[in-house]
């Protein structure tokens, strides 16, 4: 299973966002604490998650509270990385759980902890002229990366509502 972990996020409309996109992709969401807003009904509807229901998340202390919990391959995502995020195969053959960790706006994820994990920090490659790419562009890009390699097991090629010939009618 693929799974979204988020370190001590700040900004409420980013984390709306990637709870929209763990909604969609069937993801789990993990919140690593502190978080920078509050995580209750008024909070998250003014982010734009209008699917709060739907989402598979939980909530932890601090990193060693979530990592003790949950065992598994675990993706750093880092302006300091080497590698780039296409650089792995995420198609899971020994059928581990998989965990991508992307850090805080301000600051990142902290060194230490990925200093104790260096093969499995990575990049979104990208120019010299911008240090980051905004936390939710960078968790779509990444979930659906792992997706394409997994052939988007459990995801729709059609869409559900108005039906798969609708643009043929």
């Amino acid at each position: 299973m693929n799974h979204i972990v988020l370190f001590e996020p700040e900004i409420p409309q980013n984390t709306g966002n990637i709870m929209r996109t763990c909604v969609a992709t069937g993801t789990k969401l993990h919140l690593i604490k502190p978080l920078g807003f509050l995580l209750d009904d008024a909070h998250l509807r003014r982010s734009g998650v209008n699917y709060i229901d739907k989402l598979d998340y939980e909530v932890y202390e601090n990193f060693d509270d979530f990592a003790s919990k949950n065992p598994g391959v675990y993706y750093y995502f880092t302006r300091y990385g080497k590698k780039p995020h296409t650089s792995f195969n995420y198609q899971n053959l020994e059928n581990k759980d998989l965990y991508f960790i992307f850090g805080k706006e301000s600051t990142g994820i902290p060194k230490e902890i990925l200093q104790k994990d260096l093969e499995h920090c990575m990049r979104i490659p990208m120019t010299a002229n911008v240090r980051a790419l905004n936390l939710s562009n960078c968790v779509a890009i990444v979930i659906y990366e792992a997706l394409r390699q997994q052939d988007y097991k459990g995801l729709l090629f059609t869409e559900p509502h108005k039906g798969a010939d609708y643009l043929e009618k």
